[in-house]
């Protein structure tokens, strides 16, 4: 008997729920072939600025969602098909064995990944297959918007109005309830440690926001958690630039990164709460951020590769910014002499996440303060963030570096009036650098300002237990 077979690959839509290529995949074929693939040009590969391309951090919670991935089809009868290589020749090697009729995946946009679905498009050409391209990334599709892509507005103010003017958000798709599984034998395949990929054995940093888990059940859980057990959506304007432990943000991030939370599942989420619960400015601003999620994208479709290039989605390069791998290290490493600075690069060091507020900081300290390439910020960015994600994260750092859709000229961030604002009391500098304990907190944001008198009454030298600002403090005086 003849079987009508689909190669599901799994790529950055880690779920069961709102999956559009597992549903159509479920519609059109006798037998599913669930599929992912570490790319190990992703997984051991590196950055043009040398950076692994994907760190310890984001490593772990992809592990650990793949799991989460197969465990929850083998519920329902089926499997996860897993592989160590190129897609491009993975799949098409599963859909050739299996003599699958299409592969089904969410299509991407950004140059790498179009790169391998048009490869893996064009080897499955060679044995007259079809790739059914689907979406999941998005709260919109596109084609619902009021405007083509090419013709987005630039300005997320404008677009924002545009579209929660005219254009109504679908209902995510149900996760399926059962597998048509594959018949025959299949090799699964091992799912690998962190270890394969040259990694040391991970320890959890007490000091993190939260201990992240990857997968689908996690961010279902943390959606829960966020809006139904704590109510933390009502207080969310009020505490989203918060900087110490798990409840001043959602920390959804990290699974709409890698497609494990659908962002219409969170919206439906979000409608139900306020039905039963109340709607005010913090609801609406979860919203909010989803759709600037949703506009960097757009962005990244718009403009293409520019996001990735000097001159960003303006095309107007700083000719002043410098590859320096001096500054870069000092900034990475948290040896700026600013402690707002160096808190969060050491946060994001130690457990792969750091507050938005943060990163628009280091972000504008690194290129408006060292006067660094903001791309070498970026990739840095890249390789560690649990919850890169490539249309958010260039599309931030062109913003930050005043080559992207940003309405004001030469947005800077003036570092000791945000620290004082947002750690008035030098408690999350404090916590990531504790040589800093005793320095009292008027000093706090900037200890070079200490007296020798006063330095030796805490015994702290600047400039031996902690180092000298690389930038002269009074620059920011408040």
């Amino acid at each position: 008997m003849s079987h009508r077979r689909a190669v599901v690959w799994f790529r950055q839509d880690l779920r069961l729920h709102d999956n559009e290529a597992l549903t159509e995949a479920l519609r059109e074929a006798d037998e599913v072939i669930p599929v992912y693939v570490f790319d190990t040009r992703v997984f051991e590969g590196e950055t043009k600025f040398g950076f692994k391309k994907t760190g310890v951090h984001r490593a772990k919670f992809i592990i650990e969602s793949v799991h989460d991935l197969r465990d929850s089809l083998r519920a329902l009868g089926s499997e996860l098909y897993v592989r160590v290589g190129k897609p491009e020749e993975e799949v098409f090697n599963i859909a050739q064995i299996t003599k699958s009729n299409w592969v089904f995946c969410n299509r991407e946009r950004t140059y790498e990944e179009v790169k391998v679905q048009d490869k893996l498009e064009e080897n499955l050409w060679s044995m007259s297959k079809e790739m059914r391209y689907c979406r999941g990334k998005m709260l919109f599709y596109t084609a619902d918007l009021p405007f083509p892509v090419a013709h987005v507005p630039d300005i997320f103010t404008q677009y924002r109005k545009e579209v929660e003017r005219s254009v109504d958000i679908r209902k995510p798709l149900p996760s399926p309830t059962n597998l048509k599984s594959l018949s025959e034998p299949l090799e699964t395949g091992k799912i690998p440690s962190i270890e394969d990929f040259g990694h040391s054995s991970y320890e959890f940093d007490e000091r993190s926001v939260l201990p992240y888990q990857g997968g689908e059940s996690a961010g279902l859980e943390r959606l829960q958690y966020y809006l139904w057990e704590t109510d933390l959506a009502q207080d969310y304007k009020e505490t989203r630039n918060g900087l110490i432990g798990g409840d001043y943000s959602t920390k959804f991030s990290a699974w709409l990164s890698q497609g494990c939370l659908s962002p219409k599942k969170i919206y439906q989420e979000l409608k139900k709460y306020e039905q039963e619960r109340g709607a005010n400015k913090s609801t609406y601003w979860i919203f909010f951020e989803l759709l600037w999620r949703d506009f960097f994208r757009l962005m990244a479709k718009k403009y293409g590769n520019a996001i990735f290039k000097k001159g960003g989605t303006k095309g107007e390069e700083d000719t002043s910014l410098r590859n320096d791998y001096r500054l870069l290290d000092t900034w990475i490493e948290g040896k700026t002499g600013i402690p707002f600075i160096d808190a969060n690069m050491l946060e994001l060091k130690y457990t792969g996440f750091m507050s938005n507020r943060g990163r628009q900081n280091v972000a504008s300290f690194l290129v408006k303060d060292l006067k660094v390439n903001w791309q070498m910020g970026a990739e840095y960015f890249e390789s560690m963030l649990i919850d890169y994600d490539p249309a958010s994260n260039w599309g931030n750092w062109n913003y930050v570096a005043g080559v992207g859709s940003d309405p004001r000229e030469d947005r800077y961030f003036n570092i000791l009036k945000q620290a004082h604002q947002y750690d008035p009391k030098g408690e999350y500098v404090k916590l990531w650098l504790p040589e800093l304990a005793d320095v009292p907190v008027d000093k706090i944001h900037a200890p070079d300002r200490m007296s020798f008198d006063e330095q030796n009454a805490i015994r702290v030298k600047i400039g031996a237990n902690y180092p000298k600002p690389m930038i002269n403090t009074r620059k920011w005086a408040r």
